[in-house]
């Protein structure tokens, strides 16, 4: 693992320091949450921004549209991005995270030219169709059915946390094909318009009041066959692209954020006296660590997937399963330190705590992420 970088990496560093310097100040205010119109064109906005400037895809593959940087220019980009405060991928999450970089890396050219631009200028949205309400973590047990009719698939089934179709044009969405075949083998990667008959959106509220997550129902929805990413019932191979994407560099800007939050913690303790407490400092001293060590994972990580020219690793599900745990403990470490204040629901550290409470489940439970270290990279046996 190299953790240097080289002169021409820090000269990126400057220049893209230099333009969010002068980029950030122009910006519109920030929509109110509940506002989702608003917050797509705000999202979108900025991502034509970064289009103009050569800042969108930035460590997707040149042929993608992207502009081939390492991932350690990558790294770079959400690293100072996140320092200056500028805004996050938002509702182009799924998009830029996960859809994008799965075309990217198994469409076909006609697919990669259909999808791809869009993405990367910011005018159309993703939203991600993998969770059911019976499959629960077990996302192959999907029953979601597709039935080929000629040049078309008729789909019939419902998903659950569908992140952001309330103002998606497209859904990745995940179907049972081959109801015969096993669980694993019997799927396909299908891209779906939003706009398509049969398509039924109920937005779900979450503990923290937002509504970025819904239920889909799909009725007899039809779907070209050519909108399927990768073979018929391969879809089980693609997804595993899709999440190593989702787990392996999609929550980096996070763990800065993290870091400047610890800070501010630190910081709100020694003004209201909760520095006083011994335990309370050892706690944010275990944090700091715990942060550290998570950016130096991230780096490994990176280092590796730059090494061996290939998408992120199994060592994503590393990152993923510990970073869940430390920003929860992050958050409940922050109500200690606001103590009465913990209860004010308009406080953001209050509204992070509650959402921090879905890390553990969100982008795969611990468990699952438990299961891919213990059997991909220790070598244990299956579990029965």
């Amino acid at each position: 693992m190299d953790l240097t970088y080289t002169q021409e990496e820090e000269e990126f560093r400057a220049g893209l320091r230099e333009w969010l310097g002068r980029v950030l100040p122009t910006l519109p205010p920030k929509p109110d949450p509940n506002d989702w119109p608003g917050r797509r064109a705000y999202d979108t906005g900025w991502q034509r921004r970064l289009y103009e400037a050569g800042y969108a895809g930035l460590h997707w593959p040149v042929d993608a549209g992207g502009q081939g940087a390492t991932p350690t220019q990558h790294l770079i980009f959400l690293e100072e991005t996140e320092k200056a405060g500028a805004p996050y991928v938002g509702a182009n999450f799924v998009g830029l995270l996960h859809a994008g970089p799965t075309i990217a890396a198994e469409g076909t050219p006609q697919q990669r030219a259909r999808w791809l631009p869009p993405v990367l200028r910011g005018d159309e949205i993703w939203c991600q169709g993998f969770s059911e309400p019976d499959a629960g973590s077990d996302l192959a047990a999907l029953r979601t059915k597709a039935v080929r009719d000629g040049d078309d698939y008729v789909i019939t089934g419902s998903k659950i946390w569908t992140s952001h179709a309330e103002v998606a044009d497209w859904c990745e969405l995940l179907v049972r094909t081959d109801p015969d075949a096993p669980k694993h083998r019997g799927i396909s990667w299908l891209a779906m318009p939003m706009d398509a008959p049969g398509v039924t959106i109920r937005p779900l509220r979450t503990l923290a009041g937002s509504t970025e997550f819904a239920e889909m129902f799909l009725d007899e929805v039809r779907v070209p066959v050519a909108n399927r990413v990768g073979e018929e019932n391969d879809g089980w191979r693609v997804t595993m692209v899709t999440l190593s994407f989702e787990r392996g560099t999609a929550f980096v800007g996070e763990v800065v954020a993290c870091r400047r939050t610890l800070a501010a913690l630190a910081g709100e303790a020694r003004r209201n006296g909760r520095w006083e407490d011994p335990a309370l400092r050892r706690r944010l001293g275990l944090l700091a660590a715990e942060f550290a060590a998570l950016w130096r994972l991230t780096q490994w990580n990176v280092s590796e997937s730059e090494a061996t020219g290939s998408v992120p690793g199994t060592g994503g599900s590393v990152f993923k399963l510990r970073y869940s745990h430390a920003r929860q403990d992050l958050y409940d470490t922050a109500a200690d330190v606001l103590g009465a204040g913990a209860l004010d629901m308009d406080h953001a550290w209050v509204l992070d705590r509650l959402s921090s409470l879905s890390y553990t489940i969100a982008a795969g439970t611990s468990q699952i992420q438990q299961n891919i270290i213990a059997e991909r990279i220790l070598g244990l046996p299956k579990g029965r």
